[in-house]
């Protein structure tokens, strides 16, 4: 387990729910935690929308200014600069997923690679239509990398067709999810389920989500 854990993903791999459900586990487990939302991407689902639920539980949550609103501004909080120079918490970081949204990431790369106590998950759902096979999530994966301009460290496979994902559903994207990780080196870290299916999942490690709300 890394310090700063961050998770990336093409639009509509589900990011934000995994960032959010894995920050709260981390607090379940004694941990003291910072989730810092920084997707400037997308205006509409953001993990600052479950801010009032995470602060409850005391997890401290570093937002965009204009989070939860249709103003995208690409302007970063000054908090997320001590979030990642800080050692004294695990840090949870929500990054947007195409190019415009990992550039935002370079900034931090310095002082991530200076700690080296970190963990770049690229988080996959091969029901989605540019990721929908090995080679699509790969050119996702390896685009992200390039404008980021820090390499992924794990794999979460988060397989999903929202309301009507099925068992069968992330059954079927076990295989995939295994071939990403043989052609890329990665590990698969695990694989998210919503809660209500994670025991009915026949995968290896599986991680349960609460799923988060939808701001429209």
């Amino acid at each position: 387990m890394k310090r700063v854990t961050l998770f990336c993903g093409h639009y509509g791999s589900g990011k934000t729910n995994v960032a959010v459900n894995y920050a709260v586990s981390l607090k379940a487990q004694g941990k003291a935690v910072a989730l810092a939302d920084i997707d400037i991407v997308n205006p509409y689902f953001r993990s600052a929308d479950s801010r009032r639920e995470l602060e409850e539980r005391g997890i401290e949550v570093i937002a965009l200014p204009f989070a939860g609103t249709n103003v995208d501004l690409p302007a970063l909080p000054q908090e997320v600069y001590g979030l990642v120079q800080r050692r004294d918490i695990h840090a949870v970081l929500d990054i947007g997923g195409d190019d415009r949204g990992a550039y935002a990431l370079g900034r931090y790369v310095p002082y991530l690679r200076e700690e080296n106590d970190y963990e770049m998950l690229f988080v996959v759902n091969f029901c989605r239509p540019l990721t929908q096979d090995v080679a699509g999530a790969i050119e996702v994966l390896r685009e992200i990398e390039a404008a980021a301009g820090l390499p992924f460290t794990g794999i979460v496979n988060n397989s999903n067709l929202g309301e009507e994902t099925t068992a069968e559903t992330v059954g079927q994207s076990a295989a995939l999810a295994s071939a990403l990780s043989v052609q890329t080196g990665l590990p698969l870290r695990f694989t998210a389920v919503k809660e209500e299916l994670a025991a009915d999942v026949r995968c290896e490690n599986v991680f349960s989500l609460k799923l988060q709300p939808k701001l429209f």
